[in-house]
């Protein structure tokens, strides 16, 4: 999911430039059904996973004064929730802090649960024309600086894959940075130079997130590069009942299948909210739930990897104004730590 600074306004805007186009290259490819993949084109074996940043009532990640952190008994009771409601594999997002103490973590408590390493990539292209909330261009001297951050970015991802090489299964480098409306751009050349550094320093397989239209549309020069694709699908943000959602989401993969045959494809992230004011009645606890287990039977018959945005609700995205606003209410449990429904429904489950 971008990482929002923007006025509600600005929300629903990117929604629309963002997306504007995407039913139409869908709906034009002309796609086959989405065939299953191989058993071993899963990450891990695992077929629900789950996205995970941990952050709660005033904490944040650096907005450009510095981050506040979970603490390290925050992201243990964090931890223990998932494995104990069987998730096996988490997304982490960088190779910062946050995320170091979480793989310490996880091997200090001999969890269960596997990594995919986010790297996270900064602005190198002032994107103010494409972004609906970048108000003005970023300076020159800001984008220089941002490359030498990328760097330092890349290599602390790198040291942790390799030093947490027993948890850390995949590494994926970039988050949305290409798809044409987001506010930390880089360029596709950039984008593969990252890749082909990671590649050479790790032995795990390493991937790209990003939206799927811009796969379909961009993606084969970096899909040659990658060892899976990395797909971003939000039905939800595209104006899809609850109903069309699931139908949706598979002429998304088909698309980025037909265009890009040759890798295996993984959803890093879909989701749906449970309270959007941007939604109205489409979100809710109960279509969450649908969705979730929707995408979980599907996912299963065809051996894809699902990650599902996201583990818990985070008060720090989006307008600090406006509360409901979808980008804080996509977890799957309340900021609290309490289950929202469809992980009520899990331990039920669990239980009988």
């Amino acid at each position: 999911m971008k990482k929002m600074k923007a006025t509600q306004l600005a929300i629903v805007i990117t929604t629309l430039v963002g997306f504007l186009a995407a039913s139409q290259i869908v709906g034009s490819a002309n796609v086959a059904e989405y065939e299953p993949q191989l058993p071993t084109d899963l990450l891990v074996g695992e077929i629900m996973a789950v996205a995970y940043s941990g952050f709660r009532d005033g904490q944040h990640p650096d907005r450009g004064d510095g981050a506040v952190n979970p603490s390290p008994e925050e992201i243990l009771e964090d931890l223990e929730i998932l494995a104990a409601n069987d998730f096996h594999l988490i997304r982490l997002y960088d190779a910062g802090e946050n995320s170091a103490t979480t793989l310490e973590l996880i091997r200090q408590h001999d969890l269960p649960i596997k990594v995919l390493l986010g790297i996270w990539l900064s602005a190198e292209v002032s994107n103010h024309e494409g972004c609906a909330w970048l108000d003005e261009p970023i300076p020159d001297e800001k984008l220089a600086a941002n490359k030498v951050v990328n760097s330092d970015e890349v290599q602390r991802g790198i040291e942790l894959a390799r030093q947490f090489d027993d948890i850390v299964v995949a590494v994926n480098v970039g988050n949305e940075a290409l798809v044409d409306w987001n506010d930390h751009m880089v360029t596709l050349e950039s984008a593969i130079a990252y890749v082909r550094r990671v590649k050479a320093a790790i032995d795990q397989p390493v991937t790209v997130a990003d939206n799927y239209v811009w796969w379909i549309r961009d993606g084969a020069p970096l899909a040659a590069e990658v060892d899976f694709i990395g797909v971003h699908t939000y039905p939800q943000w595209e104006d899809k009942t609850i109903n069309q959602a699931l139908d949706y989401t598979i002429e998304n993969l088909a698309g980025v299948r037909a265009a890009l045959p040759d890798k295996p494809i993984a959803v890093l992230e879909a989701g749906w909210a449970t309270t959007a004011i941007e939604f109205g009645d489409r979100a809710s606890e109960a279509k969450q739930n649908q969705h979730y287990r929707e995408l979980r039977d599907w996912a299963t018959r065809h051996n894809t990897t699902v990650f599902f945005f996201e583990a818990f609700d985070e008060s720090w995205k989006g307008d600090p104004a406006v509360p409901l606003g979808a980008e804080k209410h996509w977890g799957l449990f309340f900021i609290d730590r309490t289950p929202k429904q469809v992980m009520q429904r899990s331990v039920e489950e669990a239980g009988s």
